[in-house]
């Protein structure tokens, strides 16, 4: 039986230009360049020039201009058409700038190994196709070890709202898989488990030989049997695939020749380019007094181009004359449409440099202490929203601006998404960043014995001793988020 029911929805639908500004706080200064070097192209309103501030008497000549030819039927449907296109390319600049004496020196990037992913997405698909948008997301959102942190709702929201595509979580996965086959191998793995299984099968598609029944054991254990691969229960393994203690050994050590950071061995080429990180920001230290600034480096003055202003004006005194044709009307459109393009693109820049610059002052308000001394023991527990509380932007904004942006600082030159972390509290009672938790971590698996490395226990329990109230679950956790395999994977025979 058919039944018909009425209900109210609320649906959140963004402007073209909203979806354009979320575009441009995603981007890098490093960037800059070529997308304003492409919107210059494509927009001959626009030039380069100090002059970034349109008069006041100008604007209103486009408004009368627009207002009198309004009338018009033929141009009122025109104006309804220009208004309903979807305007796909603004690009940007920035105005927030430092003197001479204080450009900055490109540093040298540590790895591209994003770059290195993209570039094979020719062999996934069309780069005009939607697909591919997806899939340059999915590959945004792979961390520098080279594994898929976040989770396909996650990535749903991130193509919606910065890329305006709706899809589904079966699309993203099936891209995903895709993706996962792409060189390094491994790359795209959402945990170490998956990392593993994904080396291996490659390794089975390539090898022919007498090594493939080595391999399909050793797959079965990453697949089957992980746990007690973790665990160390050799003698379950050797139950359950009916092994000796040597065959078992000989399966283990073809793991243990797997890689646990996918993009690790990229990383140790691409440090021999010539790529660089153009920081966006820049903090100097004033006799203590803590400077911020916009790297300007990229972003040229930007203005509305003279000539174009001069056919407006001209194209009002021949409609005073009665001197206007049909023609001329829809010339004078084709105007109004650049220079209102030119209008929103330098509007969005200011609005990017204004949410970049506020979201940073209140990081370096967060942080002063670190930034004042470098020390990792000053960083505080920082949470996306408590950026958001003191800006008043939104998570998603504040995300967007710390999300592939440097700054330069006289300690070196960080990721802002470095600065952001949790809180853990120690035997004292006092909270401290889980970074600096992390970074301990770091250093005792790098000191440990590599032919008896510590299990998360033993971890867990040199961290309480160091006065980090901390439990064995927690470590684990940290460790896989650095990308640190188990002991038994980090043994060294």
């Amino acid at each position: 039986m058919l039944k018909q029911s009425l209900s109210q929805k609320m649906l959140q639908k963004l402007s073209p230009q909203q979806i354009q500004l979320m575009k441009l706080l995603q981007i890098p200064t490093a960037t800059l360049e070529q997308r304003i070097k492409e919107e210059l192209e494509a927009n001959p309103a626009l030039e380069e020039g100090a002059d970034v501030e349109i008069s006041e008497e100008f604007s209103n000549e486009v408004e009368e201009s627009s207002s009198e030819e309004s009338e018009d039927f033929e141009l009122e449907e025109y104006l309804t058409e220009y208004l309903e296109d979807d305007p796909s390319s603004y690009r940007v600049k920035t105005d927030y700038g430092q003197s001479e004496d204080e450009k900055t020196i490109p540093i040298a990037v540590e790895n591209t190994f994003h770059d290195f992913l993209e570039s094979q997405l020719g062999m996934l698909t069309q780069p005009e196709s939607e697909d591919f948008q997806i899939a340059l997301q999915i590959i945004g959102s792979i961390d520098e070890d080279g594994y898929l942190r976040r989770d396909p709702s996650a990535i749903l929201d991130d193509l919606m709202f910065a890329q305006n595509i709706m899809t589904n979580e079966e699309r993203v996965l099936q891209i995903l898989s895709q993706i996962q086959e792409f060189d390094p191998p491994g790359v795209g793995a959402r945990d170490l488990q998956e990392c593993l299984a994904i080396q291996l099968k490659q390794k089975l598609k390539s090898h022919n030989g007498d090594d493939r029944p080595l391999l399909k054991n050793a797959l079965k254990i990453i697949e089957q049997y992980f746990s007690e691969f973790t665990k160390k229960h050799y003698n379950k393994l050797k139950k359950h695939l009916g092994v000796s203690e040597l065959e078992l050994k000989e399966i283990i050590d073809e793991v243990l020749k797997l890689n646990p950071k996918p993009a690790s061995g990229y990383a140790s080429q691409s440090q021999k380019t010539n790529n660089y990180i153009i920081p966006d920001f820049i903090i100097v230290n004033r006799d203590g007094e803590l400077d911020l600034t916009l790297n300007s480096r990229n972003a040229p003055d930007l203005r509305i181009n003279d000539q174009y202003r001069d056919m407006l004006q001209n194209y009002r005194v021949n409609k005073e004359l009665k001197r206007t044709t049909k023609q001329d009307k829809q010339a004078i459109m084709f105007i109004k449409q650049k220079i209102d393009s030119a209008k929103w693109f330098i509007d969005a820049i200011r609005k990017r440099q204004h949410t970049m610059y506020k979201t940073m002052y209140a990081i370096l308000q967060f942080q002063y202490d670190y930034f004042l001394s470098g020390d990792q023991r000053r960083l505080k527990p920082m949470i996306l929203k408590d950026i958001a509380d003191l800006t008043g932007l939104d998570i998603s904004t504040v995300s967007r601006v710390a999300n592939s942006k440097f700054v330069q600082t006289e300690f070196g030159t960080k990721r802002l998404k470095e600065f952001f972390s949790e809180s853990l509290q120690t035997k004292d009672g006092e909270e401290v960043s889980t970074l600096e938790v992390k970074n301990i971590l770091t250093d005792i698996i790098g000191d440990e014995n590599k032919r008896k490395p510590f299990s998360d226990e033993k971890l867990k329990d040199l961290l309480r001793k160091k006065g980090y109230n901390i439990a064995r679950r927690t470590v684990a956790k940290y460790r896989e988020q650095l990308s640190i395999p188990v002991a038994r994977l980090r043994k060294e025979l």
